[in-house]
């Protein structure tokens, strides 16, 4: 009976090589059947590998990206040319002003070998969690232990608003 090529990753040492070789077949090129097949199973592996042993599930993506450009010593201009956007873009980003598109986030994980997932969460841009206007009940909040966006809105059904409160204002 032959031996297994590979096994269900027991060790960082293993995840490395495997990682290592996942890379190694896709600078090469798919081009046969053969090497489809090992980079599906790698993947697999991997991916399986990944969602059991997440450091950091919830890390910030903008501070994931920081600590990414930070051990890869990139610039803002670097991590823009790997994202296929202006830098003014990635500034943007970094200042939390704006949202990455799917490009931004499928080129940066692509070139740092990480999940998209990881660059996929909710995280709150400048001026978000405020009352949006005055006289609106909706508000944007994050709940404290998952740092998840909540929405609710306040009903006024089940108590009687006096004309004389000073608090009472009618919203048009």
């Amino acid at each position: 009976m032959d031996t297994l090529k590979y096994k269900v990753i027991k060790s960082d040492v293993q995840y490395i090589e495997y990682a290592n070789r996942l890379e190694e077949l896709v600078t090469k090129g798919l081009e046969s059947q053969e090497a489809i097949d090992e980079y599906e199973l790698l993947y697999l592996l991997i991916r399986t590998w990944d969602n059991e042993h997440r450091l950091a599930p919830e890390l910030d993506p903008i501070e994931l990206i920081k600590s990414l450009m930070k051990d890869h010593e990139l610039s803002q201009n670097d991590l823009a040319n790997i994202a296929g956007v202006g830098k003014s873009y990635i500034s943007e980003i970094s200042n939390y002003k704006k949202r990455m598109s799917k490009k931004v986030i499928r080129n940066i994980a692509e070139h740092f070998k990480i999940q998209q997932e990881a660059l996929n969460r909710h995280y709150r841009l400048e001026g978000e969690g405020k009352f949006e206007e005055r006289g609106s009940r909706t508000s944007k909040i994050f709940d404290f232990k998952t740092g998840e966006l909540v929405s609710y809105t306040e009903s006024t059904r089940g108590f009687e608003v006096q004309p004389d409160d000073p608090n009472y204002s009618i919203a048009k």
